[in-house]
């Protein structure tokens, strides 16, 4: 992840003069002072994980020639600017938030011109601007349609049948107009994940006494996969091995808060949605023989691998150009985690596949002179384990403990591996580059 084309490899201006004590600031040193701040607050807002946000800044910062240190965690950003003994610090208050893939591609388009004298820093605010104030790239309902055809995918990777398709699509439409309308108000923003889970476990478990299909907890998982914070949790997990501890400690937090919030919702939406089966269960005679019981294809697997990454690409809000791209990644990583995971174990099938979704998105990046994040981000929804999560919290809160804290040892185990492949994907695409 990250902005390749930054790097210390690149030719550093001269430093901006500083201002003698008492005497007025120079109007350059000004204005690329307040570019370096906006550039910070997009790219925190756009979901840049710290390790990333702090070197990508830092990188600019000497381009411009500007002494510039940064401390960046989920909901804060500190600038320092100026030598050692006159800094001027700056403490920035942000949301944390998903990644956006288009607004980052920009960014770096951003930087790379104001950096490399294409533009002057002035034109980098115009257009910093200009990229904050441009309307959502989808429309709502394209948005809403890719939240029902994520679930749709989930459902095919978990291998429910096939009538349970229909009802894992209602859930996930169901989802997306959580999102979409909680979303609008600050009040109701903060409880979706719950609020999403009760209702939407609320209806699988309905649907499952009304049907006798038994796959309520799978259709839940289907519908809910979106909101599970398993990209968090590798990403704090990253952040902490990179010894970004403030920011991977904070993040990792949020992804625990969520991951309860979620399994609460999911265990007092799965006793009402199946208290209420069970009222209406004696009006909804012949229900349970409309759903196919058949077992999916074999196909539905391969579909799903193309689906699931346009539905990324939307959710993401990732430039539509860059949609091939991204169905290669997120097959790439799918496949290396399968093939080596069938052979070698889960663990290190986790770690080859965002090994390889790692280096390739850096090395493309390179290639492209664009964002690692592009490829690299979706790549990875693809391998997390938000499902294990999940199930460990949906565990702790039925009381079995032991079955819980199994899982949640899986879970660690997997999450460390995805961010050492990340890691390890980093360091080979880096010493590639200094080969070359």
């Amino acid at each position: 992840m990250g902005f390749p084309f930054l790097s210390d490899e690149h030719q550093v201006v001269a430093p901006l003069p500083h201002a003698a004590p008492g005497a007025p600031e120079d109007p350059r040193t000004t204005v690329a002072r307040q570019f370096l701040l906006e550039l910070a607050l997009s790219l925190h807002r756009h979901g840049t994980p710290a390790h990333r946000l702090e070197k990508a800044l830092g990188a600019a910062a000497r381009r411009l020639g500007i002494e510039a240190e940064f401390f960046a965690t989920p909901t804060s950003l500190m600038v320092g600017i100026g030598r050692l003994g006159e800094q001027r610090v700056q403490l920035l208050r942000v949301e944390p938030s998903e990644p956006n893939l288009s607004q980052l591609a920009e960014l770096g388009r951003i930087t790379r011109d104001v950096t490399e004298g294409t533009i002057t820093p002035v034109d980098g605010l115009t257009r910093l601007k200009t990229m904050e104030e441009a309307p959502p790239l989808y429309p709502a309902w394209l948005v809403v349609l890719a939240f029902m055809l994520s679930a749709l995918a989930v459902a095919c990777f978990l291998r429910v049948r096939t009538g349970d398709l229909l009802t894992a699509a209602f859930l996930g439409l169901l989802t997306g107009l959580i999102v979409r309308v909680a979303g609008r108000q600050e009040a109701t923003r903060h409880v979706i994940p719950p609020l999403a889970a009760f209702l939407v476990s609320g209806a699988a478990f309905s649907a499952d006494v009304l049907l006798g299909t038994r796959t309520g907890y799978a259709t839940s998982l289907a519908g809910l996969a979106i909101l599970l914070p398993g990209f968090t949790f590798t990403l704090a997990l990253t952040e902490l091995s990179t010894r970004h501890l403030a920011s991977g400690t904070a993040r990792l937090s949020g992804a625990m808060v969520t991951f309860l919030g979620l399994g609460f919702g999911l265990a007092l939406g799965a006793k009402a949605g199946t208290a209420m089966g069970e009222l209406i269960h004696p009006l909804a005679d012949g229900l349970p023989g409309l759903l196919s019981r058949a077992p999916l294809p074999g196909w539905t697997e391969w579909v799903a691998l193309l689906v699931a990454p346009l539905a990324f690409t939307v959710l993401l809000n990732g430039p539509p150009r860059e949609a091939g791209v991204i169905v290669i990644a997120c097959a790439a990583a799918y496949l290396t985690s399968k093939l080596a995971g069938a052979r070698m174990g889960e663990e290190l099938g986790a770690f080859l596949g965002a090994f390889v979704v790692s280096a390739g998105s850096t090395w493309l990046a390179r290639a492209r002179r664009s964002v690692a994040m592009i490829t690299q981000v979706p790549g990875l929804l693809i391998l997390v384990p938000g499902s294990i999560g999940f199930r460990t919290m949906t565990s702790m809160l039925d009381q079995q403990i032991e079955a819980g804290i199994a899982t949640a040892f899986r879970l660690a185990l997997i999450g460390i591996s995805l961010a050492a492949g990340i890691l390890a994907g980093n360091v080979v695409a880096r010493s590639q580059r200094v080969r070359i």
